[in-house]
């Protein structure tokens, strides 16, 4: 085996990449990198009805917009199944294989007698040790077993995990089709690669005590194990079947930042001293094994939420604005032209500094790229309503000041003599500016977004009220 540590991702493509599998690829990804080593991809794709080239395209392009990239080209599982049966043969030819002539119905009906009794079932093959019979029937091939003593590992999370042999049956290798099982192509296919080390989920331990089996009958050194713990729900239960489900994807289309789910899922079992936020480049220096938690992890969408707003708001403001573009175009039905644009990018700073998400800021950011009529809210609907008679006064004096001089001082000063003269609490002036320049009230600073709308717009918008029957 070769001393350079070599890792590798294997996902099934019979679904789209999700949290759990991506933290797994990310984690197997970091230790490759910081040991300076090889992170490989493989596909295991034998399940031929389940899997599609869509989803290994899926698979792919989610790992490509968390920037995690594979060395060397991908490997398809299902290329290699000769390799996999030729090994299924020599384990044959070694005896530590046999051919097992049971039927379906017999393992089945030996299945029920155990439970019945309440014991552990363990098939026990009447082949095992006879020869073949003479008639043509149905055959697998199963691996002999040890029916006692104990296999153990080190695991880099866990310590030693020991398992009785009595708990680990003659596990099939070669199904009656001549297609291998999972077990043996995994272990197949991980000595070929000469990967060094394996980094899953807990929900492998029994595999891995299975898989060590087969090591040790082929007499191959296995791979350094680290088995890391499952991801809960925010209560601390097991995620359901929908949340398991969750694509990277479904993320990438509510607008959070690749970067912001690569902190969030680095964060999810391993840490770092008291550090929240990690950059890529810090994550490759400090990653380890010995920094991973045995206690699951947790869903938290406020943390997702708190790293989303951090990513967006140290992201360009041009970057972002060309993110957010689309998405408000398709929401409004029409291409934003360059001043809309211009309006948008001279507010995009403030508007970040409140937002969770791509979908929230391009929403809460509507009002400078519409149109007359833009969109009014019920409150600021009912404001127009009540307060008519004050937009034509706002429209009047707004229009006395000079072009030159639509500033924060002289706004704020016009706005105070307007409260002043008609004998009306200011607020509700800035509450008539919100409702009639941007149609909602909670947004950032109104003189703010004067200023960026520069005076034609605004007293267009006041104007369109003004006029409203």
């Amino acid at each position: 085996m070769s001393h350079k540590v070599i890792t590798r991702f294997a996902p099934s493509p019979t679904g789209h990449l999700h949290l759990g599998s991506a933290r797994t690829a990310l984690f197997n990804w970091l230790y490759a990198k910081c040991n300076s080593g090889k992170f490989l991809l493989r596909i295991e794709d034998t399940d031929k009805k389940r899997s599609s080239q869509e989803l290994i395209d899926s698979i792919i392009n989610a790992m490509s917009w968390l920037k995690i990239s594979y060395d060397e080209e991908m490997i398809l599982q299902s290329k290699n199944i000769s390799r996999h049966v030729e090994i299924a043969n020599q384990l044959i030819l070694n005896d530590k294989a046999y051919y097992c002539y049971c039927s379906e119905e017999e393992i089945s009906q030996e299945k029920e007698e155990f439970s019945k009794k309440g014991l552990y079932y363990k098939h026990n093959c009447i082949w095992k040790n006879k020869n073949p019979p003479s008639n043509n029937l149905t055959r697998v091939i199963r691996l002999k077993s040890p029916t006692d003593g104990i296999t153990s590992f080190n695991d880099k999370v866990y310590g030693n995990i020991t398992v009785n042999n009595t708990q680990l049956d003659d596990m099939i290798l070669l199904r009656s089709d001549n297609t291998p099982t999972y077990l043996l192509s995994v272990v197949v296919d991980d000595h070929d690669m000469n990967i060094t080390h394996i980094i899953r989920g807990t929900d492998h331990l029994t595999n891995t005590a299975r898989q060590l089996l087969i090591y040790n009958a082929l007499e191959w050194n296995p791979p350094k194990f680290a088995h890391i713990p499952l991801i809960h729900d925010e209560n601390g239960n097991k995620l359901s079947k929908r949340q398991q489900a969750i694509g990277i994807h479904e993320y990438k289309n509510l607008g959070i930042l690749p970067d912001a789910i690569f902190n969030y899922l680095l964060r999810m079992g391993w840490s770092h001293k008291n550090d929240e936020i990690i950059t890529v480049d810090q994550a490759i220096r400090w990653f380890s094994i010995e920094g991973i938690g045995q206690s699951p992890a947790r869903l938290d969408n406020k943390k997702l939420e708190f790293l989303n707003n951090h990513y967006i708001n140290i992201t360009e403001d041009k970057v972002i604005l060309n993110m957010i573009i689309p998405i408000i175009e398709e929401k409004i039905g029409y291409t934003i032209n360059d001043v809309k644009k211009g309006y948008l990018l001279k507010g995009l700073n403030e508007l970040k500094k409140r937002t969770k998400s791509l979908l929230n800021l391009a929403n809460d950011s509507l009002f400078y790229v519409e149109d007359i009529p833009i969109s009014i809210d019920q409150e600021s609907s009912a404001i127009i309503k009540d307060y008519k008679h004050i937009f034509s006064i706002l429209y009047d004096d707004l229009s006395k000041i000079p072009e030159n001089e639509w500033n924060n001082s002289v706004l704020t000063s016009t706005i105070k003599n307007i409260s002043q003269n008609l004998n009306i609490k200011i607020s509700t002036i800035y509450h008539c500016l919100r409702a009639s320049i941007i149609g909602r009230m909670n947004a950032p600073s109104i003189i703010g977004i004067m200023i960026n709308f520069e005076q034609k717009e605004c007293l267009q918008r006041i104007k369109y009220v003004q006029n409203i029957k």
